[in-house]
């Protein structure tokens, strides 16, 4: 009798999603992406979290979202210090354009 093929190993997924960000599972590594250092996961669907790609062997990508990260940012933010401004840190001139806040 034979025995019965393993499946794929899974190379990512999303472990855990909290009211303080999410759990990621990753080459066999664990990260815990907080909604305050990544705040384009907070208030989105879980299935659009869930759907996450790993492209390449280090390129994260979540189609549903448009969100782009690189393992190395996740193993060492310090190297990434530009952080995500939400619209909130927008302000508006009398042009009605919006400009970042300085």
């Amino acid at each position: 009798m034979k025995s019965l093929k393993h499946g794929k190993s899974i190379s990512v997924s999303v472990e855990n999603i909290t009211p303080f960000g999410i759990w990621l599972y990753v080459k066999e590594k664990e990260y815990f992406l907080s909604y305050m250092d990544y705040p384009y996961f907070k208030d989105q669907t879980i299935s659009s979290i869930q759907n996450v790609q790993l492209l390449h062997g280090y390129h994260l990508y979540w189609p549903d979202l448009d969100v782009d990260l690189e393992i190395d940012n996740l193993e060492h933010p310090e190297k990434y210090p530009l952080k995500f401004k939400s619209k909130k840190h927008l302000t508006s001139h009398s042009t009605g354009r919006r400009v970042a806040a300085r």
